[in-house]
């Protein structure tokens, strides 16, 4: 039956990786316990794709109930792992929250998928595992860095633990993920206040925010702001289908980069969102943010080669989705199937 496990599926990538899914052939099967996001994401795929989806209110901490799930769904051929803490700053302030949870989930759903002879992992990773490389863009033969933040070790030590487990794995390894689907009914729902660029930009563009605050101008970069590689989170999400589609046919472990291999600095996708969206933003330059690497951004060979994949939206198609987001979410109610 095409049916694969999504932690955390009603989040951000999360969802969008469930439409792309359902747009597939495959039939996702959300796990998701709410604790940073919405019921109205798995509603506004449902809505999008005129689909009822199975949705579980669960932990993933939890692995008896997890494997309730997989006892009670037949056909499950694969897991996707999205369910985890995901805040930088967070962190850096409350290191433990990340640590237990971030890989207690990760252990609990490998303990299960071994039990229940399941294969094909496609992991959530971070280019936050490479620390401060040596060089730019980064490829997947880099060595690991000591980590800057919390977040960044639980990932660097995820994707140990999965190297360690016996089951045939993809871990992919983003970079920034923006923009929104074009319906304007899934998108970034977190319950805590946003932290990453993109929606903090969209919630001062609104009024919600007083003021953008750029985290540092004396960067060693062309402008002195941070550099990142912003990807549309709708090209991510296909890189998950590719992901799933070559662990299955390779039963093996793999690693992938997963960006556009261009930076982008701050002040420059201000400057962007500015011009698409025909705003003007009340912008101030701040103190840097612990836990920030100065630039990173991709080489994407390996994974144009082996997944057949490429970021093929725009990062003005991506700030523009992210404003539309940002208008219609508070009117994006949406009745269940």
């Amino acid at each position: 039956m095409n049916k694969v496990i999504v932690t955390g599926g009603a989040g951000y990538i999360g969802s969008h990786t469930c439409l792309k899914l359902i747009e597939k052939g495959y039939n996702p099967i959300i796990i998701d316990n709410l604790s940073n996001t919405s019921i109205e994401n798995v509603k506004g795929v449902e809505s999008i794709t005129n689909k009822k989806l199975n949705f579980y209110e669960i932990d993933c901490c939890d692995a008896k109930k997890i494997n309730g799930v997989l006892k009670k769904e037949n056909g499950i051929i694969g897991a996707m792992h999205f369910a985890a803490y995901k805040s930088v700053e967070e962190s850096v302030r409350l290191p433990k929250k990340y640590i237990n949870n971030n890989l207690k989930s990760l252990k609990s759903l490998i303990k299960v998928m071994q039990n229940n002879n399941l294969n094909n992992l496609i992991f959530s990773s971070s280019c936050n595992v490479y620390g401060r490389p040596d060089r730019l863009p980064v490829d997947e033969n880099v060595a690991f860095k000591k980590a800057e933040s919390p977040y960044a070790e639980t990932k660097q030590l995820c994707e140990k633990i999965i190297e360690e487990s016996t089951i045939f794995s993809v871990c992919l390894r983003y970079f920034n993920a923006i923009g929104s689907h074009n319906s304007g009914l899934i998108g970034e729902r977190s319950a805590d206040k946003p932290a990453n660029l993109v929606p903090i930009i969209c919630e001062v563009a609104s009024g919600k925010r007083e003021k953008l605050v750029i985290n540092g101008n004396d960067y060693n970069t062309y402008d002195g702001s941070c550099v990142r590689d912003y990807i549309h989170v709708e090209d991510l999400a296909t890189a998950h289908i590719n992901a799933l589609d070559y662990c299955i046919k390779n039963r093996s472990k793999s690693v992938f980069n997963v960006g556009t291999g261009q930076g982008l600095s701050v002040i420059e996708t201000v400057r962007i969102f500015e011009e698409v969206n025909n705003i003007k933003l009340n912008c101030e330059i701040g103190p840097r943010r612990n836990g920030d690497v100065a630039e990173i951004y991709s080489d994407t060979k390996k994974s144009d080669k082996y997944l057949n994949w490429k970021a093929k939206l725009t990062v003005k198609e991506a700030l523009k989705s992210a404003w539309n987001w940002q208008i219609k979410k508070k009117n994006s109610k949406i009745s269940i199937l």
